[in-house]
């Protein structure tokens, strides 16, 4: 019997290659609104990032979120992911 795959993301953080599920899906709607995407199947473009506030901190300081979702993200944004972040904390 085969074995059943499991779908890879890499953080836009820290750069390592973990499973959908142990990440969180940060998305940019249509209409340009950067958002946490807990279910993993809103409508956008989407990035991946580990569950740890540090890989956020990483992800804000090299841009990395901004080249995944190509659009430049104000510090606000990054405020509010921080504190959605926290909210749902560590699996």
């Amino acid at each position: 019997m085969a074995e059943k795959k499991i779908p890879l993301r890499k953080c836009t953080g820290c750069g390592e290659m973990k499973s959908k599920k142990e990440m969180v899906r940060v998305i940019r709607t249509a209409e340009g609104e950067i958002l946490m995407d807990l279910t993993g199947r809103k409508n956008g473009r989407g990035a991946y990032i580990c569950r740890d506030p540090e890989c956020l901190k990483k992800a804000a300081k090299n841009h990395g979120l901004e080249r995944s979702l190509k659009v430049s993200v104000p510090p606000e944004v990054y405020k509010t992911l921080e504190e959605e972040m926290a909210q749902i904390g560590q699996p």
